[in-house]
This record gives structure tokens, C-alpha cells and sequence, in this order.
């Protein structure tokens, strides 16, 4: 059975040598990290192509998909930020009705 996960850090350090932002520090201490999370997936794809159009944005957002350790981290963050969900969503680009729901699927 073969693997269908890509290779994320090949395919965005091909991205940044193209793009000539291949001494970019954020990208890099990305990249250099054991394994890649979802949220630093999301990161890259922002500091990378950095949309300002709000059309752009919308489409993006409907597309996207957390698995359940980003999640969990995206709850974390919440915590130790001291965060309310407003704020929290606001943060991740989330609804408020989102985040209500992943916690209460995701209480401990």
C-alpha cells in the first residue's frame, strides 16, 4: 500500500527556491522541523503566498481541513492564550460555531 500523504517539505522548499525566498528565516525554521503539522502546512501557504484578496481568502477557507492534532493544538493555543472563542477564531480564521463544536467533541 503506497503512501498518498505529500511531501510537504519538498514541495514547498521547490516553491521557495522558485519563488527566490529561499533565505526566508519563518519558512525555514518551518521546514526544519521533524514532521510537519497541518497548522504548519496553513503557515507556509501564508507567509509563502500571502493573499490580500478577500475572494482569494473566502474560496481558500472553504477548502480547508483540520485533522485532530491540529485541532487539539488549535484548542491548546486557546488555553495557554487565554483566549475567548471569538478571539480564537478570529486568530485561525474560524467560525465561532466551529470552535464550539470542536470542543465539545474534544473535551477532556
Amino acid at each position: 500500500m503506497t503512501n498518498n500523504i505529500p511531501d510537504y517539505r519538498r514541495l514547498y522548499t521547490d516553491i521557495l527556491l522558485k519563488k527566490g525566498l529561499h533565505h526566508h528565516k519563518e519558512c525555514l525554521l518551518i521546514l526544519k522541523k521533524e514532521n510537519l503539522s497541518t497548522l504548519d502546512i496553513l503557515s507556509l501557504n501564508d507567509l509563502i503566498f500571502n493573499t490580500n484578496c478577500k475572494e482569494t481568502e473566502a474560496f481558500n477557507q472553504k477548502h480547508k481541513s483540520y485533522n485532530e492534532d491540529a485541532i487539539v493544538k488549535i484548542l491548546e493555543y486557546q488555553l495557554v492564550n487565554n483566549l475567548n472563542n471569538s478571539q480564537l477564531a478570529a486568530h485561525f480564521k474560524l467560525s465561532r460555531n466551529t470552535i464550539t463544536k470542536w470542543k465539545k467533541l474534544y473535551k477532556k
